[in-house]
């Protein structure tokens, strides 16, 4: 069989890259280079928005975001908090890991939650302090494979 690739190192945080992590502040400047001398492309203004990190620089990340924009940011202003975005259209918070589970709350497209597990297909986050489970298709916030604790 085929080898498992190595997944990448940062060379600053030899974290994984890509990864996950998630906005600090409701106003971040994402930047078209990595140094306050290039220019700010765009401002987020959501705390919490999950966000990929695939690259970094000295103190800069460069993040890409849902809708596959990207640009550099500070550190700083990054969480390894990890959080969701429901994309796509509403979606059932389930009771369970099942796709008859009954439903928790529904969930609309550009909410944001906490991401607290992943296992197989099911991911279980908090959504407007509503606890429940959701497939990973769902939302943008956690790889195919990827084990989350």
């Amino acid at each position: 069989g085929a080898l498992a690739q190595e997944p990448q190192k940062g060379p600053v945080s030899n974290l994984p890259i890509p990864r996950y992590v998630s906005l600090k502040s409701d106003r971040v400047n994402v930047r078209e280079g990595p140094s306050k001398e290039h220019p700010t492309v765009w401002i987020y203004e959501r705390a919490g928005l999950p966000v990929e990190i695939t690259a970094e620089f000295e103190t800069w990340r460069k993040i890409r975001d849902s809708e596959g924009s990207e640009g550099w940011v500070q550190s700083s202003f990054l969480t390894g908090r990890r959080t969701l975005l429901i994309t796509g259209e509403t979606r059932k918070l389930r009771s369970d890991r099942k796709d008859d589970a009954p439903a928790v709350a529904m969930v609309e497209p550009g909410l944001v939650g906490r991401l607290m597990e992943c296992r197989d297909v099911w991911c279980r986050a908090e959504i407007g302090g509503y606890k429940g489970w959701l497939k990973r298709t769902e939302f943008f916030g956690a790889y195919p494979d990827e084990v989350v604790k």
